[in-house]
């Protein structure tokens, strides 16, 4: 698939822009291709398109954005098409409380491939729908989650009085707010997670996990990150934001999108990947938590038996609801 096409996508079908609406698109000058495609393609619906060029914010751009809440007042429809994602912020948060519409669209690649022109893009939004109101339904009034992997994760989630949604790139889908990551996904409460997490995915931004690490967390905080090469790089990403909320438990996700694979090449496809789940940590006020940080950021992991109130929903990263209803 070719970036153009990418771009067709996202503006016809995830965005649905629609005749004369205002579209901002928020990027950097890094993605000058990704910008000028996605214009292109919403030169077809709408003239009234403006760009947000962001520099020399890199991780930082969530935190200006949670300063500046009416930056996106003026528009109908807003991409946030920059190095990380803004999702979790005030702004996003105002705009689509105004039933404005938001795509999380972070175009970070490892590999120098356009994101636009990764193939999980083409997941089907009917399907991944319908995956997703199976898992929704069992977090109707639920309070715990608890994860095992044969690695040895072992993580017990609370989740009482939070609600669950999903990302499927449809804003509509998503009342508003959408993510090009195809998950189910929840806000945890901030101070309740407990146990160890076997990293043996991705680590976001940082890319592919070499060798499991064991991370392990107590009162919702991570307290020891194994002294692995990797755990090393996790260590000093985290350390950079200067910021101890990033060390809080704030979501997990179970990825939904079977033409997507946990690589390393993309963060966003990682967490997207069928199989994978994904604890999120740090920012999650826009995800329906209360925590606020510098930034948020996303765990990968593999093979899990997941359960919901004692009712599994995963068993070795096949969703046992959905199986053999779907096709990898």
């Amino acid at each position: 698939m070719n970036i153009q096409q990418g771009a067709q996508i996202i503006i016809r079908d995830w965005v649905q822009l629609r005749s004369r609406e205002k579209l901002l698109i928020v990027s950097s000058r890094r993605y000058q291709r990704e910008v000028d495609a996605l214009s292109e393609a919403a030169r077809q619906f709408t003239g009234h398109i403006d760009t947000m060029i962001l520099e020399e914010l890199s991780i930082y751009a969530g935190a200006y954005f949670n300063g500046r809440e009416h930056a996106f007042d003026a528009y109908d429809a807003i991409i946030g098409a920059s190095e990380y994602s803004l999702i979790t912020t005030r702004a996003v948060k105002r705009a689509v409380s105004r039933r404005k519409r938001f795509l999380s669209l972070p175009l970070s690649t490892r590999d120098g491939t356009s994101m636009l022109s990764y193939d999980f893009l083409k997941a089907d939004t009917a399907k991944s729908r319908i995956m997703a109101s199976a898992i929704l339904d069992y977090y109707q009034s639920a309070s715990r989650i608890d994860i095992r992997t044969p690695l040895g994760t072992d993580l017990h989630l609370c989740v009482r009085g939070r609600r669950a949604g999903f990302f499927n790139g449809c804003c509509r889908d998503g009342k508003g707010l959408s993510s090009a990551s195809v998950e189910v996904y929840v806000s945890i409460v901030e101070d309740r997670t407990e146990g160890t997490l076997i990293l043996d995915g991705s680590m976001g931004y940082i890319g592919t996990v070499a060798a499991p690490a064991a991370i392990e967390i107590s009162g919702g905080k991570i307290t020891s990150i194994e002294n692995t090469p990797d755990g090393q790089k996790l260590k000093d990403y985290i350390a950079r934001f200067e910021d101890s909320r990033m060390l809080t438990a704030s979501e997990f996700g179970i990825g939904l999108n079977t033409y997507s694979r946990c690589l390393g090449r993309c963060y966003i496809e990682d967490e997207s990947a069928y199989g994978t789940f994904h604890i999120g940590f740090g920012r999650n006020i826009a995800l329906g938590g209360v925590q606020d940080a510098a930034g948020h950021f996303d765990l990968v992991a593999h093979n899990a038996d997941i359960y919901i109130d004692n009712q599994m929903v995963m068993e070795h990263g096949k969703i046992m609801i959905l199986e053999p209803h779907i096709y990898i």
